[in-house]
């Protein structure tokens, strides 16, 4: 029998859409409810009525475009078809000439010791479309009941003052930094428009309030770092965290973690996440000094 490849027709189908398993299934329902997935960004290969092969393409309520592919299952053998359900969907999704979307997964961190698992699997059918790994990802988590260091009292802390001063010292903290999708960006803009692309393009549509943002300072008052508590549709979350190059490697880093940490946790958090890349060594270190365990990994992939 012949394989069907479609989207599928209406929240009437996601039943169909749930046979393969993965961790975000249970998201999905409520994602199309609150518009940050389409039926027309789900799609399925069918085998009659078998589902085997599934992709999936998430976005920020609103958005008229995909932002992320973050679901590509398929059932053992179908590895082929599920490239050509992708290849087909990007046709579909993505403007001629353009970018696809990142690609993620969420994965156990120990994959790689599987030369033969599925993770591995999903990879190579995407390399066969030209995408490449970009960076793997720790996931770590935060959950009530964890203990928060206290800060050594070297730093004080303080609101933004401005977007002017939060693009200034993003800017400055981009230099030399191992997060790889700021590397990335580095080879094609300059630190300032790498800075503006973060702020604009994610912290500042966070709908959490900006009063949770802080700066780190020297008692003097000179700014050492900066941390932006946020949540996201899902949750309390560090968005992002940085030490300015000239104050790395004092172990300011833990009191800025902290500081965050008490602000999410004041929240009544239920539990507060996070990602850095497993090469930032110095970075996951702290989060694990902070409390947080590293529950799940993350691969990301570009084209």
């Amino acid at each position: 029998m012949s394989v069907t490849i479609r989207p599928v027709a209406g929240r009437e189908e996601l039943d169909r859409f749930l046979g393969l398993p993965y961790v975000l299934n249970d998201e999905l329902d409520g994602d199309l409810a609150a518009g940050r997935r389409r039926p027309g960004w789900l799609w399925m290969a069918l085998d009659g009525d078998r589902l085997v092969a599934r992709a999936a393409w998430w976005a920020r309520a609103g958005s008229a475009e995909p932002y992320l592919m973050d679901i590509f299952d398929f059932a053992d053998g179908h590895a082929g078809t599920a490239a050509q359900l992708v290849r087909t969907a990007l046709a579909r999704l993505v403007p001629a000439g353009g970018p696809p979307p990142e690609y993620i997964r969420f994965v156990d961190p120990g994959w790689a010791e599987d030369p033969a698992g599925a993770v591995l699997q999903h990879l190579a059918a995407l390399e066969g479309l030209g995408a490449r790994l970009l960076v793997e990802r720790h996931r770590l988590e935060w959950r009530p009941g964890a203990t928060i260091p206290p800060g050594s009292g070297r730093l004080a802390f303080r609101d933004f003052r401005g977007t002017a001063e939060a693009l200034d010292l993003m800017t400055r903290a981009v230099e030399g930094t191992l997060d790889a999708h700021h590397r990335a960006g580095l080879t094609r803009l300059p630190a300032r428009r790498v800075a503006e692309e973060h702020l604009h393009g994610e912290l500042e549509l966070y709908r959490s309030p900006r009063q949770w943002w802080r700066v780190a300072t020297l008692p003097g008052g000179e700014p050492v770092g900066f941390i932006f508590p946020a949540r996201n549709d899902y949750g309390p979350i560090i968005a992002y965290l940085a030490v300015l190059p000239e104050h790395r490697g004092r172990g300011y880093i833990d009191d800025v973690l902290g500081e965050g940490s008490r602000v999410l946790a004041a929240q009544d958090a239920p539990r507060i996440r996070a990602t850095t890349d497993v090469g930032n060594v110095p970075m996951a270190k702290a989060f694990l000094r902070g409390g947080y365990v590293n529950y799940q990994n993350e691969i990301n992939m570009t084209w």
